[in-house]
């Protein structure tokens, strides 16, 4: 086990500060104002346990969370700021696959349970959160949102040797197996996102000058690196790059420093509400660039945000179309989704966290009754695919990642989404 000293520069001080915050009451999210029945660091939604700190002895199990009747899941995930689409919707579909689960008698005669804490997409509060649910002993971490959260909380999951599943994030570090044996991706990494927006831009419509605009942090970095090997792949530059503050919609000065590089299409990593902004802005003062942007963005809510002006707008995807119930896995979810929340619309988003609660079904169901960390991970990590109704994921050696696809969508006139096959402007009114 790695002592606390080998934890990352400045961790143990943050920790501290962001203990004495939440004690206070005084750790806020930069963004929105929080709503006033969730907030930062308390437990939230219907699966949550009753008091999330009450102390409990599992039975039956040496493993922490496993008890003869149920399994405990957290969650560290943004249900607030400007980013708090994005927690709901994951919560929302974890939930409804562990519903699904629990209806048809639970996981080996286990119910699941999930305690979902609201860190505001803030690095500071993901620590205290992921500590805070570590400490009351759930088995498994899953569905945390955002790349500079993860980025804090993985050093404190790992020091717990506890399985950290499916993070709504394509970070390339998290990819990294060697480093982080406790982590289990899901979706495509935003390196895979970003080299289909060039290939796509470049060879669909033959634009030769791409700039990019992302969030000022690990995630936007994240998504720029991938973006500039993309392009140096193709012997090219972003011939202009702006960027904007986490947590706020502080595009402006982003905005003109595009404009200088005079591009054809820009790339942005952002969530959905400065994303939303920076295109509205664009096209109030002219600018008829094409835009695309990769899925962490929230792409209900992004439409949402954009209304009217938003058709055109490309969004790559890591999982399949929500609504096409042709697709099996597809079929389960809104079958689940309706039964555990009638009045639930189906995303991306909360299909991505189904995705996510039927991974870690899998996994509960291949170790059997006698349940523990060590199994979970190892089944999941297994040579032999996981099939979730036809959405293979596939985990090997070094490999921590279960799926490379990547889809392509864009806003049509009504403000939906549908999918697509290449990117044609001229199509654009009729999609």
């Amino acid at each position: 086990m790695r002592r606390i000293l080998d934890l990352p520069a400045g961790w143990v001080l943050r920790h501290a500060v962001v203990v004495v915050l939440v004690a206070l009451g005084i750790a806020g999210c930069g963004g929105d104002t929080p709503d006033a029945s969730v907030r930062p660091g308390t437990a939230t939604g219907v699966n949550a346990t009753t008091e999330a700190s009450e102390t409990r002895t599992p039975q039956g199990s040496g493993s922490p969370g496993v008890f003869d009747d149920r399994i405990l899941f957290g969650q560290s995930a943004a249900f607030s700021g400007l980013a708090g689409q994005l927690g709901a919707g994951m919560k929302l579909g974890i939930e409804a696959a562990f519903a699904e689960a629990n209806r048809n008698g639970g996981v080996h005669g286990r119910q699941l349970e999930l305690t979902s804490l609201d860190d505001t997409y803030e690095p500071e509060l993901a620590i205290a959160n992921t500590t805070q649910l570590i400490d009351d002993g759930v088995f498994a971490l899953i569905g945390a949102v955002g790349t500079p959260t993860s980025r804090s909380a993985t050093p404190v999951a790992r020091e717990a040797k506890i399985p950290y599943i499916a993070p709504f994030t394509g970070a390339a570090f998290l990819r990294d197996a060697s480093n982080l044996p406790n982590v289990v991706n899901m979706r495509s990494s935003y390196n895979q996102e970003t080299e289909e927006m060039v290939a796509r831009l470049t060879g669909d419509l033959g634009i030769t000058r791409i700039a990019v605009m992302y969030q000022d942090d690990s995630f936007g970095r994240a998504g720029y690196q991938g973006a500039r090997e993309a392009l140096n792949r193709r012997d090219m530059q972003p011939v202009s790059v702006g960027l904007y503050p986490r947590n706020t919609t502080a595009v402006k000065t982003g905005l003109l420093d595009l404009k200088r590089g005079d591009p054809q299409a820009v790339i942005i990593i952002g969530a959905y509400r400065p994303v939303a902004s920076l295109i509205a802005w664009a096209r109030h003062i002219g600018e008829d660039w094409e835009f695309m942007t990769v899925s962490f963005v929230g792409s209900n809510a992004l439409a949402e945000e954009l209304g009217s002006g938003g058709a055109g707008v490309y969004v790559t995807q890591v999982v399949p179309f929500p609504t096409d119930d042709s697709v099996p896995i597809v079929s389960s979810y809104l079958e689940s989704l309706s039964e555990h929340d009638s009045d639930a619309i189906p995303g991306f988003v909360s299909l991505e966290g189904y995705l996510a609660g039927r991974l870690a079904i899998a996994g509960l169901e291949r170790c059997g009754r006698d349940v523990d960390r060590q199994c979970f991970l190892e089944q999941l990590y297994s040579a032999e695919p996981i099939d979730l109704d036809g959405f293979v994921l596939r985990y090997g050696d070094n490999d921590n990642q279960g799926s490379d696809t990547v889809f392509l969508t864009t806003i049509a006139d009504d403000g939906g989404y549908v999918p697509i096959k290449t990117l044609n402007p001229r199509r654009r009114a009729s999609q």
